[in-house]
């Protein structure tokens, strides 16, 4: 009983064995999945913490983005503004520059005009009997208009206009060939003794004047028209002494030799 009792056990055990053997393996496979299941679940994990701090990353990022990009969109906005002023004002500064040249033109002609208005009463310089001197255009007409009456031998009327001008323009630069004139004007006109007064007044106040030998022989023409010899051959002589290389010099020796 005992032997096989023992027997039994051994049998018993031997079979336990066995059994455990053949479990072994399985057991072993079990405990592999089981990591495995617990690495994939945790690449799983990672994985979506890695999307969601990525998901998180790009929310920061846009509301980081979106203001920028409201920011350039309003920078574009006011370019665009800034655009159409500065063309604006483009146009504006042709306009401007298109008034001003017109204006600058206006006011050119206006000068000239001015100038084409103001310049027959601007002081005129004249050049008579080896002087120079300033005249106005009214006293250069006068003068002008008077030695014109003189060339077509209307004697009455140039005697006024000189008479006229000197009262007008007493300190005229013309003064002295007014007077030189007039005394030739009232010569002409026959008015001999107002003649012999002009021509003194002319060669007294001006003995070095290119003229005033012509003068003192017509003088002496005056006196003998009016038979006055004597005074005539004084004045020729003068005449000779003072201007002895005249041409009215010559013409006063014939003058004398006529008298005799």
């Amino acid at each position: 009983m005992s032997l096989l009792r023992s027997r039994g056990s051994l049998a018993l055990m031997l079979a336990l064995a066995a059994a455990c053997s053949l479990s072994l393996p399985a057991n072993a496979g079990l405990f592999e999945d089981e990591d495995a299941r617990k690495a994939i679940i945790e690449l799983r994990t990672r994985a979506q913490q890695s999307e969601d701090a990525q998901r998180q990353m790009n929310t920061q990022l846009q509301n980081q983005v979106e203001p920028l990009r409201r920011s350039v969109l309003d920078l574009n906005a006011q370019i665009d503004v800034l655009r159409s002023e500065i063309a604006k004002l483009r146009g504006q500064n042709e306009q401007l520059a298109r008034d001003l040249s017109e204006t600058q033109r206006k006011l050119n002609d206006q000068a000239q005009a001015l100038d084409s208005r103001l310049k027959p009463l601007e002081p005129q310089k004249v050049s008579l009997d080896g002087r120079e001197f300033q005249v106005d255009p009214e006293e250069r007409r006068q003068y002008d208009a008077a030695m014109g009456l003189v060339r077509r031998g209307d004697f009455a009327e140039a005697a006024n206009a000189f008479a006229s001008f000197g009262k007008r323009f007493p300190a005229s630069g013309y003064s002295d060939s007014v007077r030189f004139w007039l005394g030739n004007a009232l010569y002409g006109k026959r008015d001999y003794k107002e003649a012999i007064a002009t021509f003194k007044a002319f060669i007294s106040g001006n003995p070095e004047h290119p003229r005033a030998a012509e003068a003192l022989l017509a003088l002496a023409n005056c006196q003998i028209e009016l038979k006055d010899a004597k005074a005539a051959r004084r004045s020729l002589e003068d005449l000779i002494k003072a201007y002895p290389g005249s041409e009215a010099a010559k013409a006063a020796k014939e003058r004398m030799a006529s008298l005799r």
